[in-house]
């Protein structure tokens, strides 16, 4: 009888659990249950597919996984844990990196000293902290934006031999950068003067966990019916779902967000039938304005959307334009199934990673296939193309700019007045060199939705690009207000009207806490090297330069200059320049 021959590697592994889970799990079952199937979706998952990894299983507080080199296992467990850092009410993981011979099972589990190192590791991590092996050090160390603290040989249970251990953690700022405070880009927003109000994510109260995309789905069409009236001050879906899963002190968010009203509520479906429940509340006392239940069949989902509008509508006393009342009860779709896809494909479009990309376009494609006339979610199939060549996550340039052309064409072809599809011909316009177009479509789609920060956020690099940096300023400042919990490539976005303006120092000050809230953006450190260059600083320069390279070795100049899409010839060359007298290859 023949042996089955055992399939046998050397990988880098990563264990991870959370810290306290015991504890969680005493005092709020559920609701730690729910916390970490949000941290493994929202978190875990998008970083294991940007970083190669593989997910090889979970446990109730913890997963194991595989990866092809100790550089991208190590740069997953820091972006995990800078993920979570940023959020000071986020689970906090404990992640242990070895570098070892594992066995491959035929179902693809992995056993073996290599594995078992990696668990040891992670059980004497601090909550938040990664411990890595000897071995993972001698092959990171250098390669990766990260310090290390040497904690000496220590033996760890059923391995015989000690194991040299060292704490990893990211780079502190730059230290070729000024240092500067964080505080004036994340201060407590001002309340505006017209009525404003943030709609938090609805909680999920079906038995299946699995149908939270559901009411996530009606929390974000009700944001974006808000966010067509311009008398309302609607907060960005972003800044709203940040506050997914947590305990709320209303008075509190009200403040974080800068708003006057909150709407909250919960969403449980069973079979062929749907309750909604909904309150709106003033932040100042805490007091209901009014509160409702909605207890129809499921058929109806749209028709409570409707009304539950109307009701926040009535409730602020906000008027709504005869146009803008076209477009609040102007339906998307009909089908409730396409609606499902299309909710779940816009999810993985805002995670923002290229394996996101694919599986929207999977979910968004079946959306389509049920209902060929769904604009939305057609203006959204061309939004993941443009950010495939926008982030580069294709090499196949041509074939994604075809596809975000005509798919844009074909949404303003069903909708002429969808927003998102207007938005995405203003870039089809931009990447064809037409700016002053550009700018007259992009204002023409922040018309239809005012409050819709992507829109500003799109409008203002389209006014930057097109010499109106001024007016490009004021669209990412207001979109900072819409979203306060903004990701930081609004910083680049600011840094970038800034520089195109003059305002060196405070376009250095932008750029600077990019890098310091996330090292691996390589935009911040090419427009940090330009304006070395122009300050006459070329050892800072360089540094930045050198970072780049550390990202992304393969970077080059005509890299750096398909980026850069200014109207301003003369502009864009002493930007590509600057990079060149600093170091960047061509």
């Amino acid at each position: 009888m023949t042996e089955a021959r055992v399939e046998r590697r050397l990988a880098a592994i990563l264990a991870a659990d959370v810290a306290g889970f015991s504890a969680l799990m005493e005092r709020d079952e559920e609701g730690t249950y729910s916390r970490i199937g949000n941290l493994r979706r929202q978190v875990i998952e998008p970083r294991l597919s940007e970083h190669q990894g593989r997910l090889i299983k979970t446990t109730g507080d913890g997963f194991l996984a595989e990866f092809p080199s100790p550089i991208a296992a190590l740069r997953c467990a820091l972006a995990i844990q800078a993920a979570q850092s940023a959020d000071p009410d986020a689970l906090r993981l404990r992640i242990g990196l070895n570098l070892g011979d594992v066995i491959i099972e035929q179902g693809g589990d992995v056993y073996g000293e290599g594995v078992n190192i990696a668990a040891r590791l992670e059980g004497l991590a601090d909550p938040g902290g990664i411990l890595i092996s000897g071995k993972v050090h001698d092959e990171v160390d250098g390669k990766v934006a990260a310090s290390f603290e040497d904690r000496g040989q220590q033996q760890v249970k059923n391995i015989t031999r000690p194991v040299r251990v060292y704490a990893a953690r990211l780079h502190p700022m730059n230290k070729a950068a000024p240092v500067l405070s964080a505080a004036k880009f994340s201060s407590a927003p001002e309340r505006p003067e017209k009525p404003s109000i943030a709609v938090l994510p609805f909680d999920n109260m079906s038995s299946d966990s699995e149908q939270g995309y559901f009411a996530d789905g009606i929390t974000e069409d009700i944001i974006t019916t808000l966010s067509y009236i311009s008398s309302l001050f609607v907060i960005a879906r972003n800044s709203c779902f940040a506050y997914k899963g947590k305990a709320r002190d209303i008075r509190q968010v009200g403040q974080e967000l800068g708003v006057q009203y909150v709407l909250e509520g919960s969403v449980r479906r069973s079979a062929d039938r749907i309750r909604i429940t909904a309150q709106l509340i003033d932040t100042s006392s805490g007091s209901h304005l009014w509160a409702d239940r909605y207890d129809r069949l499921l058929a109806d989902v749209f028709d409570i959307q409707d009304e539950l509008t109307k009701e926040i509508v009535t409730a602020l006393r906000v008027v709504v334009t005869a146009g803008e009342e076209a477009r609040v009860w102007q339906r998307s779709t009909d089908s409730i199934a396409a609606w499902g896809d299309a909710v779940r494909g816009v999810d993985h479009i805002w995670r923002g990673t290229g394996a996101d990309m694919t599986a929207a376009r999977q979910y968004l494609t079946a959306a389509v296939g049920q209902d060929p006339k769904y604009a939305k979610a057609i203006a959204m199939l061309a939004l993941s193309h443009y950010f495939d060549l926008r982030f580069g996550y294709t090499t196949a340039i041509d074939e994604a700019q075809r596809h975000f052309t005509q798919l844009t064409d074909r949404a303003l072809t069903l909708d002429p007045g969808e927003p998102y599809a207007i938005g995405m011909r203003a870039n089809v316009l931009i990447f064809e060199g037409r700016f002053v177009e550009a700018v007259q479509e992009v204002k023409r789609a922040l018309a239809m939705s005012p409050s819709d920060a992507f829109l500003l956020l799109a409008a203002a690099r389209i006014l930057i690009n097109a010499e109106q940096s001024a007016e490009g300023e004021q669209a990412i400042r207001s979109a900072m207000r819409l979203n306060p919990f903004y990701p930081v490539n609004y910083l680049a976005v600011l840094g970038d009207a800034l520089v195109h303006q003059g305002k060196t120092s405070d376009a250095l000050d932008a750029f600077s806490e990019l890098v310091r809230r996330n090292p691996n953006y390589i935009s911040a450190h090419l427009h940090l090297a330009g304006l070395y260059i122009e300050a006459g600083d070329i050892e800072k320069a360089r540094h930045e330069i050198a970072e780049v390279l550390r990202i992304n070795p393969s970077y080059r100049v005509p890299m750096a200059s398909s980026f850069y899409l200014s109207s301003d010839k003369n502009r864009k060359q002493t930007f590509l320049d600057a990079l060149r007298s600093a170091g960047l290859p061509e």
